[in-house]
């Protein structure tokens, strides 16, 4: 599958639908010449891993106490280190990341996840080292 955003829920836009396209001719590109025999090489990607998803703060009563800090609104895929800004409460006190080890969050402040009670995924960069491909003979 093919996931192309991030963009509001119930909007089409012409410049994700475009990157949509082009991600899946390159897709079907890939197959046609692996199809025909092309051999490619090996090959190392940095990509990212889930480790947890992280929920908002909440009261005891289970409601929201703080939303995302402004600076890590809009910062998908962005390192974030410990005592970088993570939360601000709605009385203006900052909640720092606190972590032993930088992550890169993603998924920040999505309105489909607030029902799921999560603010943010967690992620971790690692490199992926493919060997070479080609399809038997």
């Amino acid at each position: 599958g093919v996931e192309v955003g991030p963009q509001p829920q119930g909007v089409a836009r012409a410049d994700v639908l475009d990157k949509m396209r082009k991600i899946v001719k390159h897709g079907l590109d890939f197959v046609q010449l692996f199809n025909e025999g092309k051999e490619f090489p090996p090959c190392t990607i940095e990509v990212f891993k889930i480790m947890e998803k992280v929920d908002y703060p909440r009261n005891k009563n289970g409601e929201i106490i703080a939303i995302i800090h402004p600076k890590l609104q809009d910062q998908d895929w962005q390192p974030l280190k410990n005592g970088d800004p993570l939360f601000l409460t709605l009385d203006g006190e900052v909640i720092p990341y606190q972590g032993n080890c930088t992550v890169y969050p993603t998924f920040i402040n999505e309105a489909a996840y607030y029902e799921k009670k999560q603010a943010f995924v967690k992620t971790e960069k690692i490199k992926l080292t493919a060997k070479h491909l080609r399809l038997p003979v």
